[in-house]
């Protein structure tokens, strides 16, 4: 999640689609203004499931136009070929 919350803040959209699952992987990303310039990242929880699933919620914070915003998501991750993918999630702003 720290890995994906970086490649964000760098309009890193290669390794964000390199960690989506194919399943629910867009055909691209873009990082059209207006861009957020991003604050922190709180990680609130972590969950396994069994050994191949996982989940995380955090809260990402960020401003866009002076004005402070936030994202909470619960996201879900699959672990494949020994690297865990960013499968989904249910955010709110």
């Amino acid at each position: 999640m720290r890995s994906r919350y970086s490649a964000y803040v760098l309009e890193n959209p290669a390794y964000l689609l390199a960690t989506w699952h194919p399943s629910t992987r867009p055909s691209g990303l873009g990082f059209e203004p207006p861009k957020p310039r991003w604050l922190g990242l709180e990680i609130r929880a972590v969950t396994q499931q069994d050994e191949r699933h996982a989940g995380v919620e955090f809260v990402a914070r960020f401003k866009i136009g002076g004005r402070a915003q936030r994202l909470q998501e619960s996201s879900r991750f699959v672990l494949e070929n020994g690297s865990w993918m960013y499968l989904d999630g249910d955010s709110t702003a």
